[in-house]
């Protein structure tokens, strides 16, 4: 396993590599760090991919202090990414916001980008000054980094991974560091206008992952469908899992990934 830093004008993005292949790019949602994805990134590798994980603007090993925090944002890092490692065009593999960002990215830079997995995606949300109020207050210091954890909880509604309360405890650390918390508040609030609006420009193949009892949405499947029908691709539902089924039940969504990506790869 390989970690680098990209820097770029606005900070610097933390990333890690395992295995070697064809490039996948995978971004994990606010408020999570690259290691959302320590369950899948093995899984890539033993297809024959190269898992590239990446902490998003203000996270994990990223800097924070950020002006933009939005999916564009986070969108051109990917971009950025693929350039800087020479990796294109690559497979991007998204949750919740970051699936937002992997459409901005497809949509902006279709030569880089080779197919799309969108997991519990997150691509329209326009905050409002209700909700600007509520998560503001909600997510604020010194009780913000508690509150965002009682709510991770929420998001593995059947089971938890086995080193959930070690994994719980190390996110816990990093969003108490200094500007973390304000990185994730500006990601909640931010609209994510710049990917629905892109979603008539993406032409690549996508697959829509959704956990079948994620509490982002209601219902789950109704949000997935949408989307699928917007790209014009096709969605699977993940029974009894919620926002993070790859990492809830990796058994069983880690193969459908590698799978789809492995039907990419084998029409070229």
């Amino acid at each position: 396993m390989v970690t680098g830093i990209l820097k770029t004008e606005g900070g610097e993005i933390a990333y890690e590599e395992q295995g070697r292949g064809t490039p996948v790019i995978c971004v994990p949602g606010m408020g999570d760090l690259r290691a959302e994805y320590r369950f899948l990134a093995p899984q890539l590798s033993e297809a024959g991919m190269r898992a590239v994980s990446m902490d998003v603007r203000g996270h994990g090993g990223s800097s924070v202090g950020w002006a933009d925090y939005t999916v564009a944002g986070v969108g051109r890092d990917i971009i950025a990414l693929i350039r800087c490692l020479d990796a294109g065009p690559a497979f991007l593999v998204g949750t919740s916001m970051a699936a937002g960002a992997a459409v901005y990215a497809a949509a902006e830079a279709p030569d880089l980008v080779r197919g799309l997995v969108l997991i519990g995606p997150a691509v329209r949300f326009e905050p409002t000054w209700q909700t600007n109020l509520l998560f503001g207050a909600l997510f604020a210091r010194p009780w913000g980094p508690a509150m965002w954890l009682a709510y991770f909880n929420t998001l593995y509604p059947t089971r938890k991974p086995a080193d959930f309360k070690a994994y719980r405890a190390a996110l816990k650390a990093n969003l108490s560091q200094p500007g973390r918390m304000e990185a994730l508040q500006k990601m909640v609030l931010a609209s994510k206008s710049a990917s629905e609006k892109r979603l008539p420009q993406v032409k690549t193949p996508a697959l829509v992952l959704m956990g079948a009892k994620d509490p982002d949405f209601k219902p789950p499947e109704a949000e997935a469908q949408w989307l699928a029908q917007s790209l014009g691709c096709r969605y699977e539902m993940i029974p009894g899992a919620g926002h993070y089924p790859h990492a809830e039940m990796p058994e069983i969504a880690g193969p459908k990934v590698a799978a789809f990506l492995s039907e990419l790869m084998a029409l070229r």
